[in-house]
């Protein structure tokens, strides 16, 4: 299937220059959310890991029917104060501003490993983010799986040697 024609390009959001990959005309269309769930399940086939983690708000999508047809946990990274007990905090820019994640302490014990699971890889930044807070927990990245990729922002380079997989290249 080519996910592709179900991604609508907005110009200039949420600023002028940037051409938003917009996934809710993907999400509609029971084919196409049925199709990228089972691809990234097939991406992690073979890896090693006790859970699925995925940012606010579309790494919340694809991460927990992820979890669940794996049969691993999920963990949510938010956005600074989100989260209602103790947390490690990461900042770090994205393509068009600034941002802070947040996990719990608890959320990964050591020596786990963890799988990302988001909608896009760009600039890297915000799963760079994600690794860092893993790392402060304890925990380990066995791979990161993202629905796109924008190949020109280089993001890939940011996360050095973890395996990354992605459904679609831009």
């Amino acid at each position: 299937m080519d996910l592709k024609t179900l991604i609508r390009d907005i110009p200039d959001f949420p600023t002028e220059g940037i051409l938003f990959r917009d996934i809710t005309t993907l999400l509609r269309e029971p084919e196409g959310l049925h199709f990228a769930i089972d691809e990234i399940c097939r991406r992690v086939e073979g890896v090693k890991f006790d859970l699925v983690l995925g940012p606010e708000s579309r790494g919340f999508i694809f991460g927990v029917p992820v979890a669940y047809k794996l049969n691993k946990g999920f963990i949510p990274v938010r956005k600074a104060g989100k989260l209602p007990f103790n947390t490690h905090s990461q900042s770090y820019d994205l393509e068009y501003g600034k941002n802070t994640l947040e996990l719990h302490i608890d959320a990964v014990k050591p020596g786990q490993k963890v799988v990302i699971v988001d909608d896009l890889l760009a600039t890297g930044g915000t799963l760079n983010a994600m690794v860092k807070l893993i790392q402060k927990a304890g925990g380990e990245v066995a791979m990161i799986v993202c629905l796109i990729e924008l190949e020109g922002l280089s993001g890939r380079e940011v996360l050095g040697h973890i395996p990354v997989e992605t459904l679609i290249q831009y």
